[in-house]
């Protein structure tokens, strides 16, 4: 005889047991660099109920427009996300940094719930929308970031959620209102809505909701009028080509292709699966599956940034149209809730799980406590990675040079050859670098001293502490970051033999960075060259054994 189905309350422990490890996983330490100048200005915009338009941050945003449509995108960068940013300074009023861990780790966690959801009930399979959740998790988990980004995510989950129950759609309108202020990715639901509505066309007369095609274009046409309340109005569709005439948004990771040819992980599992069973299954797939598929899939592969499109929709499509039937046995049904504890025990004992603190080792704390506390003015250099979190301690006393906002190709492109400065090693200092940092009146500056990510170094900290550098002195070195100062005022004492700080500082920065972030060693690598080239053999063979160690194979 055949088994019984899994009792009532195995599949409710199985679910809250899921949720639970949903959580844990989502719920890692604030490290994304972005979310300090979010914050600040979810702050700014509460204190003094105005959007900060012109920019208060940063003192080098007024500069020329580089090519036509900037000062478009400069205004949409500065005031497309404010009701997001004062929703995460609300959190961090009420709750603190644990209430933002929190928070992100509960909207994470619900869009992957509304993914396993829409995969049970398009499949009638309990465990495979348990399967779909945690197939979404694998995506997810690159986006465990503080950023307001998350809410477009949030709201494709929630607008197809909807259209496939159909039911609620009186609310599509009114949330559409409150995503176009909160993210500038709302024309996400755009697609989302047309896609559906593409099935009531008349060469679809046997759609789900032919009947109820008035009432769904009427929603449609409401939610996408609605949503052109905001401070940009419909002008994002604009933003969005100006963004690829950008080479400063070119340079950024997130907006660059993401690899198809490297070891699978989830994106690509997904999107190859998807694909796959869409094309097995194609007399079946509805048009608004194919529509959706299509755009997430081919948004996907412009950036990185929009692969959590897919990791949404492809479970659930995979659900919806696997062409063979699964059946879970009884006995089987216990796999997935035993999974889940070890999921739970595995989390809490490495430490992966609520951690409800900033990282520190991200951040130029200790610098930004320096500055403060020895009443440090003038005009400040920081590298773009440190320039939110300094924006979060230092202004209104003092404005950064560059931060993530991405403002200004001209001032990021004139931060790239101060940073990189080419020429001789003579030319380093005396060359176009100082010529940019007295045309800015730089008088500060504070950076970390290289790239974790592609594991560059920035030449700039050691042209500074070059002995020729005599207007430069290194006043405070810790593993995040170095201070210069230029003719550093009486009664700031000035640490002696900066060059060799400097160097000792690289290292120490690399293994610190290294220890916390095990995933991204590259700047060991860069170091071991760097250390080589300068016949360093004991300071190169270490950092290439730190490479190595953490190179995956």
């Amino acid at each position: 005889t055949p088994s019984a189905p899994p009792a009532r309350w195995l599949k409710t422990a199985t679910l809250l047991l899921t949720g639970a490890c949903l959580l844990g996983l989502f719920s890692t330490e604030i490290a994304d660099t972005d979310f300090w100048w979010h914050l600040k200005t979810g702050q700014y915009i509460v204190e003094r109920h105005s959007l900060p338009v012109p920019d208060p941050f940063a003192y080098t945003t007024s500069v020329a427009a580089a090519y036509p449509g900037e000062e478009q995108v400069r205004h949409f960068n500065l005031t497309h996300e404010w009701l997001s940013q004062v929703l995460i300074y609300a959190v961090y009023a009420v709750a603190g940094f644990p209430g933002i861990v929190l928070a992100r780790a509960v909207l994470l966690a619900s869009i992957c719930g509304w993914a396993g959801f829409l995969a049970n009930r398009l499949s009638a399979n309990f465990y495979v929308g348990i399967a779909a959740a945690c197939a979404a998790a694998s995506v997810f988990t690159a986006f465990a970031a503080d950023r307001p980004g998350v809410v477009s995510f949030l709201g494709v989950a929630v607008f197809v959620s909807l259209l496939e129950l159909r039911r609620g759609w009186w609310a599509l309108p009114p949330l559409a209102l409150l995503w176009s202020n909160c993210h500038g990715g709302f024309l996400l639901g755009w697609v989302v809505l047309l896609a559906y509505c593409a099935e009531t066309l008349p060469l679809r007369p046997r759609a789900p909701w032919a009947r109820d095609s008035r009432r769904l274009w009427l929603v449609t046409a409401c939610a996408i009028a609605g949503s052109g309340i905001n401070p940009n109005g419909f002008g994002v569709v604009s933003t969005v080509f100006a963004y690829h005439r950008s080479p400063m948004t070119a340079n950024l990771i997130e907006w660059q292709a993401p690899s198809l040819w490297g070891p699978p992980y989830g994106f690509d599992i997904l999107l190859y699966a998807a694909a796959l069973v869409l094309v097995l299954s194609w007399r079946k797939v509805r048009l608004s599956h194919w529509i959706l598929f299509a755009v997430f899939a081919g948004a996907s592969l412009t950036a990185f940034r929009n692969t959590a499109l897919i990791g949404f929709s492809a479970p659930v499509l995979i659900a919806a149209y696997f062409p063979f039937r699964v059946k879970v046995p009884r006995g089987l049904a216990w796999g997935a809730p035993i999974l889940a504890v070890a999921g739970l025990a595995t989390g809490f004992a490495q430490g992966r799980f609520l951690q409800l603190r900033v990282a520190a080792w991200t951040i130029p704390a200790g610098a930004a406590d320096y500055l403060l506390e020895h009443h440090v003015t003038g005009p400040i250099f920081n590298t773009y990675e440190q320039g939110g979190y300094l924006i979060w301690r230092m202004w209104p006393q003092e404005r950064m040079f560059i931060d993530g906002r991405s403002l200004s190709e001209t001032v990021y492109r004139d931060y790239n050859r101060i940073l990189f400065n080419a020429g001789s090693y003579a030319d380093q200092v005396t060359g176009p670098r100082e010529e940019l940092l007295t045309r800015y009146g730089v008088q500060v500056v504070v950076m970390n001293t290289m790239d974790y990510v592609s594991g560059a170094l920035y030449p700039l900290a050691i042209a500074l502490a070059n002995p020729i550098s005599t207007e430069w002195e290194l006043v405070y070195d810790d593993s995040q970051a170095v201070v210069f100062l230029r003719r550093p005022r009486s009664g700031i004492p000035v640490l002696s033999n900066k060059l060799g700080r400097v160097l000792r500082h690289m290292d120490r920065e690399c293994v610190a960075y290294i220890e916390n972030s095990p995933d991204t060693p590259l700047c060991a690598r860069t170091l071991a060259d760097y250390w080589l080239r300068n016949q360093v053999r004991d300071s190169a063979r270490r950092m290439l054994l730190l490479y190595l160690s953490h190179t995956k194979r």
